[in-house]
């Protein structure tokens, strides 16, 4: 006989709880497995450094050269000039979490389907961490301060955070082509350009589309071909440095920097606390946990602004359709 809903909501109560420990708060185990789920999420989780904390609060120690440490050597029997000789330079990078939020409403009928198939703890963590990592993308990249959101506002993110080197496009200099990245690429110190596999382009979908467009119209079977029909899991490559399209990365910018550069500290105090909405017939689940966002080495980024990948195109959103009707050339395209 199939569970009824009240006992539903019984046993999904009993399942939540077993996620719960010492008020609230995940135990490590948990929570680092929590965090794994979220970075596994189609995002830049994927990619930047994830930094566990164990409070609000760490600071990253960065030890280097700032300069020549090799010299000419004196005569034999002489010391090396003070003046030649060489000692590291440190800092430090200082994560301060801010508080964030995540509710998951789950309706009964989910829960019943899930408890006859034993998933509901796995069916409730993955609904959270899908979520959450879309918005923890918002938040990484384009966090402000000064936002009138009052999400956005907890933190500076990454195009903020990118002030040393900021390669603007004026009036008609910002359509995609790869004239952009080199242009990225040269604003960038000739230090950092040593290993430019390593480093990646992150741009918006409609970035990546148009860069993808120009490398397909050389119709040639080493490369337009596999542009035009390329996996999804391959990123077009300028000028040796990957192109990673990223879902909300603003069209108007984009930015150069190692993956490993952006450091993404997230607290392992993750709590998670469940409610009832008896009229809506969902279970909600709450999760709040503490997170910040900070670059290793500022100088090691590029900022673009002004870019115009739909220079070309004018879109019209309509609730009930979407027709495309091209204009009197393919440059342009009007959508309705």
């Amino acid at each position: 006989m199939k569970t009824s809903q009240r006992s539903v909501v019984e046993k999904a109560d009993i399942i939540v709880q077993n996620l719960i420990d010492c008020g609230g708060y995940l135990n490590p185990m948990q929570a680092n497995a929590f965090i794994r789920m979220l970075v596994d999420q189609p995002t830049m989780l994927k990619i930047i450094r994830t930094v566990p904390m164990n409070g609000p609060t760490m600071q990253v120690n960065k030890i280097g050269f700032d300069s020549r440490i090799l010299h000419a050597a004196p005569a034999s029997g002489s010391y090396l000039a003070a003046g030649n000789r060489s000692a590291p330079s440190t800092e430090q990078v200082n994560l301060l979490t801010k508080e964030i939020i995540a509710e998951v409403h789950i309706p009964y009928d989910v829960l019943e389907d899930n408890i006859e198939r034993g998933k509901l703890e796995d069916t409730i963590m993955s609904l959270i961490a899908e979520r959450a990592a879309r918005d923890l993308e918002e938040l990484i990249i384009t966090g402000n301060t000064a936002s009138g959101d009052a999400y956005l506002a907890l933190m500076d993110g990454m195009i903020v955070q990118a002030v040393r080197h900021v390669c603007a496009f004026g009036a008609g200099t910002g359509v995609i082509s790869k004239s952009v990245f080199k242009d990225m690429m040269k604003c960038m110190p000739n230090k950092y350009l040593r290993q430019m596999s390593g480093m990646r382009h992150f741009v918006s979908p409609h970035t990546e589309i148009e860069l993808a467009d120009s490398i397909a119209n050389r119709i040639t079977s080493n490369l337009g071909d596999k542009t035009y029909v390329r996996e999804p899991h391959l990123n077009n490559i300028v000028y040796g440095i990957p192109v990673e399209g990223v879902a909300l990365m603003p069209n108007a910018n984009a930015i150069l920097t190692y993956p490993k550069n952006v450091i993404w500290g997230v607290q392992r105090q993750i709590m998670i606390e469940t409610d009832r909405d008896i009229r809506a017939r969902v279970l909600i689940i709450v999760l709040t946990m503490r997170c910040d966002i900070r670059y290793e080495e500022n100088d090691a980024v590029v900022l673009a602004t002004g870019l115009t990948p739909d220079a070309d195109i004018t879109c019209t959103e309509h609730v009930y359709r979407d027709t495309c009707v091209w204009g009197p050339c393919a440059a342009a395209i009007s959508c309705a």
